[in-house]
This record gives C-alpha cells, structure tokens and sequence, in this order.
C-alpha cells in the first residue's frame, strides 16, 4: 500500500453570512444572499484566493437579538475570515459585543444607523448613514411642499428606525418644516398598524413617513389610502426592495423613496454585473443584492491583499474598491460613502428623480 501526500486540496477559505433570512424582512436578506453568493462565485472562478476555494456560511438571525449572537458564534466557531452582515441595524447592534468579543470582523450591506457610524469597531458598512438618507429625503419632499409630516415607525428594527426618523426631523426642521406627529407600530400586529395610521392620518399632515420594511410599508399605506388618505407618502431604504412593488401594486404608485442604488445606470461596469446577475438568479438585482455584493468583493479583495496584518486595518487601507456601480471606500472608521438617489415609484417600477 503507498501512502499519497500532498494530494489533499487545501481546506476552503470560509465566509460568513448574517441575515434575517425567514420572517417579515426575508426578501432583503434574500437578496444580499445571492449578491454574496456571486461575488464568492466570481472569486472561485479566478483561483479563489491563494490556491484556496471560497465556502460562504450562511446563518439566519431571524431578525431576532438572541437568534443572531448564536448565528455569531457559531460562525465565529467556524473560523470564518469575516462575516457579511448582519443586514439590519437591530441585529448590528445586538450582534456586535459577540464580534468585538471573537475579534471577527463584520462588513454590513445595509447597516445604515447613524449612531453605528464613526466608531472605531468590528462593523464596516459599505453604505452611507440614516444621516444622509433622511436628509436627501427631507429636502426634496420640503422642495415639493410638504411642510408638515407624520410619521410612523417599526419598533422591531429600532436601531434603524429611530435613527432614521431623528435625522428627517432634524433636517426638515432645519428647512423650515416639522414632523408633526410620530407613531411607533409592531410588525405583523395589525392593531398596531391601524392605531399608528390613525394617529398620523389624524394629524391631516402634507405627507406621512412610513419608516418600516416593505411588506409593513405596503400594508400602513393600503391602510392610509382606504382611510382617504391622498397626499404624499415616503418610504425608506429598507423598504425599496422588488417586493414592494410586487406586493404593493397600485398602492404604492407615487411612493417616495431614498436608497443608495442608481436603477437608471448605463455604466459598462454596471451593465456587466446586471447581466451575469441575471443570468444566474434570472431576475434583475437590488439594492441589497448590489450592496452584499460590493461587501464581499471588498472582503475578499482585503483577505487577498494583508499579508500578516489583521483583517479590519487591511480593510482600512486595500480600498478603492470597484464595486457594481462605483468606485469606493471606507472612511477611517469603516464607514462606506456612497450617493444617495430619490426614486419615485411609477408604472410599477422605481424613477430616478433626483
């Protein structure tokens, strides 16, 4: 009998994933999942990354705190090289002790809170803040007149939502306007739906903000609309994924949203990637997706490129990274900038408008 050595193929490079990949919000952690998994794909096809293969681990938070530290540390147990997510702000904040703790590094395509942002951590995120979302929106639904706004919002992602809503009021009231009443609502309760669209519909606003995921921001606007409700709506990031439209149909005609994805772009670079996306998931990508992408070629690209130092300072200094549609970077903290686009919904799909 001989023996054979060095036959074996090395062991693979592994990757985390995070996400709320059941539940209310399982289409954006759906998508961020495929925009990972090509990313992986593409580095396979290359060589993966020193002779070793690409393995991406995916676990499920379910959008619940204790659910995404086990996902964490099972991960973290794994030895992968990083993890790509979590994708809500909630989770980001309820994972990130673990992280701190493992020394494992978390890139976020989707996290946006501002209060995560300028902190010297374990979390980069590969987008902007609520900051400059809630901002962007604020002035153009102030240029369009709206001056007094009601809002409501998801306790379920707090994180994100508070924030989100902080930073609109913040920036209305600095043009002039005001938020004029607020209402928080649970997911999936629908008392509490009806109860957070009466409070704003009686306060006879200009339009009303509806800071919640997509499936919850159909379901508070059919609401508003049966109410007669007719005045203008906004949506946020998290809700501009395909399943608004497809769920939300005529309803959600004349939605205002503000997401970090250029729908209108004819760019080589983009054109390229919508295409091999289709290809393989046989529709059309979407933010999250765009964004899980970006996160893991920047992480790949980082783990290729550092040599003996650690993950997060390589991060730090690999960039510019290309991603789908731009070329960036992060800042000295982690934190991704990138442009924000208002998108109107109309004939079923998202416009640019500005």
């Amino acid at each position: 009998m001989s023996l054979l050595g060095g036959c074996a193929p090395p062991e693979p490079l592994r990757l985390g994933f995070i996400g709320g990949l059941t539940g209310r919000s399982a289409d954006l952690a759906e998508s961020g999942h495929k925009g990972a998994l090509l990313a992986v794909e593409q580095a396979n096809a290359a060589g993966g990354i020193g002779g070793r293969k690409i393995e991406l681990v995916a676990r499920d938070d379910g959008q619940n705190p204790a659910m995404a530290v086990r996902a964490l540390e099972e991960l973290a147990a794994l030895r992968v090289e990083a993890v790509i997510g979590p994708l809500t702000s909630a989770m980001a904040v309820a994972v990130l002790p673990a992280a701190e703790k493992a020394g494992l590094v978390m890139v976020s395509p989707t996290v946006t809170a501002s209060p995560l942002s300028g902190k010297d951590d374990q979390l980069f995120k590969v987008v902007s803040s609520t900051r400059e979302h809630a901002s962007h929106s604020a002035k153009y639904v102030y240029a369009q007149g709206a001056r007094r706004v009601a809002a409501a919002y998801d306790l379920g992602n707090s994180a994100y939502t508070r924030a989100w809503l902080t930073d609109f009021r913040e920036a209305l009231v600095a043009l002039g306007g005001e938020v004029v009443v607020d209402a928080a609502f649970t997911s999936g309760d629908d008392p509490s739906y009806r109860n957070a669209v009466n409070t704003l519909v009686t306060a006879r606003p200009d339009a009303i903000l509806l800071i919640a995921n997509a499936v919850d921001t159909v379901r508070l606007l059919l609401i508003a609309r049966k109410q007669g409700f007719a005045a203008k709506a906004i949506g946020v990031t998290w809700a501009a994924t395909e399943q608004l439209i497809e769920l939300g149909g005529r309803t959600v005609e004349g939605l205002i949203l503000t997401q970090y994805f250029n729908r209108d772009d004819t760019s080589p670079r983009y054109q390229a990637f919508q295409a091999t996306y289709r290809a393989r998931f046989k529709e059309d990508p979407g933010f999250a997706s765009i964004a899980a992408y970006d996160a893991t070629r920047a992480t790949l690209f980082a783990i290729g490129k550092r040599g003996k130092e650690p993950l997060k300072q390589a991060l730090l200094t690999a960039g510019p990274y290309e991603g789908a549609q731009d070329i960036w970077n992060f800042d000295r903290f982690g934190d991704g900038q990138r442009k924000a686009y208002v998108t109107i919904v109309r004939d079923g799909r998202f416009v640019n408008v500005e």
